[in-house]
């Protein structure tokens, strides 16, 4: 065997060797999630049995994200992409379009909810809110989807998925009930919340808040002076103590807003910082959905008593 020949084989060998490593690595299944909330979801009913890889990390806006050539290349390997859809993640519905193909699973989540139930909106192409995290009975729904995906995809351990997802369905009922008593703390006519954008809708609709948001339902909207004079007055003529920003969401709207307020003589506070389209540090509490979930609760009630 001359030199060329020896290298030849010796580069077919590392080829083959990368491949059955590469083989090896990817016996579990790679799902790639969107949205912080619906990565911990996967995480919490796929546990170990599967490999998951999530595009948008704490603080992360999914209304303006878009993919990155690393994304792109996740996405193009994944066996299956859970995300959000009615057009939250708006500029990665192109690359989900051209990722279809007859041995990846895309679920669009909230596209799997009852549109019935859902609110309506003139700021996305579905004509629907598509926070749809905020309803904690909508969340347990996705919870079923999900178990339902991954049994099939991994039949041997669909017993598995069942149980992990029928434990996290317990944890968010005990989680409603939780909420539910927190909120009865604070006097229904309290219960106006006044955020940077209009992420909270399924929030008040559930638990009896009006809810406004300065930018509208999505934050590529920009709020405009007449915005800003409009909802300082409601402030005032509701005696608002306290207004959110969003992790999400610059402070400089919200900023303004409470400036507006104190030109006409009044003062509101700003309550916290509110996690809206997207959670915390990972790794923390807050990083978690039930986390990200109870630490909105409590700071929206402690700064409107």
């Amino acid at each position: 065997m001359n030199t060329k020949q020896i290298f030849i084989f010796l580069f077919a060998l590392s080829v083959l060797s990368c491949k059955n490593e590469t083989a090896s690595k990817n016996e579990r299944v790679q799902v790639v999630t969107t949205t912080s909330m619906i990565t911990d979801l996967v995480k919490n009913v796929g546990g170990d049995l599967i490999d998951v890889q999530g595009l948008m990390g704490a603080g992360v806006d999914p209304h303006l994200y878009k993919a990155s050539a690393g994304d792109v290349t996740k996405l193009a390997n994944a066996d299956i992409i859970f995300y959000n859809g009615l057009h939250l993640e708006g500029k990665l519905v192109e690359v989900f379009e051209k990722m279809e193909s007859a041995t990846k699973t895309q679920v669009a989540l909230g596209e799997q909810l009852d549109a019935t139930t859902l609110i309506g909106s003139d700021y996305f192409a579905s004509n629907y809110d598509p926070h749809v995290w905020f309803n904690i009975q909508y969340f347990k729904e996705f919870v079923e989807v999900v178990v339902s995906t991954l049994s099939r995809k991994l039949p041997q351990h669909a017993d598995q998925f069942k149980a992990n997802g029928d434990a996290y369905i317990a944890q968010l009922t005990t989680l409603e009930k939780e909420v539910e008593e927190i909120i009865e703390t604070l006097p229904e006519e309290k219960r106006i919340l006044v955020t940077a954008h209009d992420a909270f809708n399924y929030f008040g609709k559930s638990y009896g808040f009006n809810v406004v948001g300065l930018q509208g339902l999505s934050t590529a909207t920009e709020a405009g002076v007449k915005d800003v004079q409009r909802l300082s007055q409601f402030i005032i003529d509701n005696d608002v103590k306290a207004i959110f920003v969003e992790s999400s969401v610059p402070r400089r709207t919200i900023e303004a807003l409470q400036a507006a307020v104190k030109a006409k003589d009044r003062d509101v506070i700003i309550g916290g910082s509110l996690y809206s389209d997207a959670l915390g540090d990972a790794g923390t509490i807050e990083g978690t959905y039930i986390g990200m979930f109870r630490y909105n609760v409590n700071t929206i009630v402690n700064s409107l008593k």
